[in-house]
């Protein structure tokens, strides 16, 4: 497959829960090359995940060099990076940084994460969940006291920070859009961007994710020229979040195509396909189809011909 079209980590998650054991990730790679990719996307989810995903970066190394595959993104997620203690944002940096050295062990040009959470309080600690769904929203509180600017204002400053330990190690830091993280949309992360200040700072344009939030998909590309270089491609129905096999949805893809022709695109793709909110029958033949689809619906088509 062409390497600008990457199986990404839903692959495993779907297959063996949120989040999968760390200590199989080269049984994923494994998987996720046997379908056929030449490049994959790999994660560290959390403080423990994350650090043992740390550990065996050079087992990592290898392997993907035995199977000839390329890392194109390394997500490290860490919804800590917004938290109102300092104490625990400071944790999440070094963690941070923890992965972007990963990244850069493992060949990938990008270092991808959600887009902060506000401090949301839940009756427990922060559900280790891929997203959150609208319902659960409802009853989130915030902390007594709690002033949106000085928040705002501080989570500015990390992600000011967040953005320059990625620029040392090369690397763009991709914001994943989602159901009530803050830059949860094109026109969030627009507002976000220019907050921010930081060349390297990325949007990574889930179309399942802001279908479902009702954009108007090839209007949000025209808006994100020049920001958005790493695509998560599934289909949606329009109702609720759920990640689905190209053609199963309501997504209109050629105008989606014409989109990025447009506006001269020329980055990669990230086959996105799952989860426990969405109903896969065949997920390994939902993945080699997406990216068929890619191939010659991009690839073959706009690319060869332009």
């Amino acid at each position: 497959m062409n390497k600008k079209i990457s199986c990404c980590y839903l692959y495993p998650i779907t297959k063996y829960g949120y989040p999968p054991d760390a200590n199989n990730t080269l049984k994923y790679i494994q998987e996720m090359g046997a379908l056929g990719f030449s490049s994959i996307e790999l994660e560290g989810i959390r403080k423990d995940h994350l650090l043992k995903v740390y550990s065996i970066q050079s087992d990592i190394k290898r392997k993907i060099d035995e199977l000839n595959l390329n890392v194109s993104y390394y997500c490290a997620v860490l919804p800590g990076l917004s938290s109102l203690d300092e104490k625990e944002v400071n944790r999440n940096l070094a963690l941070f940084e923890k992965g972007c050295e990963t990244a850069l062990v493992i060949g990938a040009k990008g270092i991808l994460d959600n887009a902060p959470l506000p401090p949301y309080q839940f009756p427990a600690e922060i559900p280790v969940t891929r997203h959150y769904e609208e319902d659960t929203l409802q009853y989130a509180s915030f902390p007594a006291g709690f002033d949106w600017k000085i928040f705002n204002d501080r989570l500015i400053n990390t992600f000011r920070t967040l953005c320059d330990i990625a620029s040392r190690y090369n690397l763009t830091y991709q914001l994943h859009p989602a159901i009530g993280v803050m830059a949860s949309t094109t026109d969030g992360f627009l507002k976000f961007f220019d907050e921010v200040k930081r060349d390297n700072l990325r949007f990574n344009f889930d179309t399942a994710n802001l279908f479902a939030q009702k954009e108007i998909l090839h209007l949000s590309l025209y808006k994100l020229k020049g920001l958005v270089d790493y695509i998560h491609v599934s289909d949606n129905g329009g109702f609720h979040v759920e990640h689905l096999p190209i053609g199963t949805g309501k997504i209109n893809w050629e105008k989606f195509f014409e989109a990025l022709d447009k506006i001269g695109f020329d980055g990669s793709f990230g086959v996105d396909i799952g989860g426990d909110e969405s109903n896969i029958l065949d997920l390994d033949d939902s993945y080699k189809k997406a990216a068929e689809f890619l191939e010659n619906n991009w690839f073959k088509h706009y690319r060869e011909v332009n």
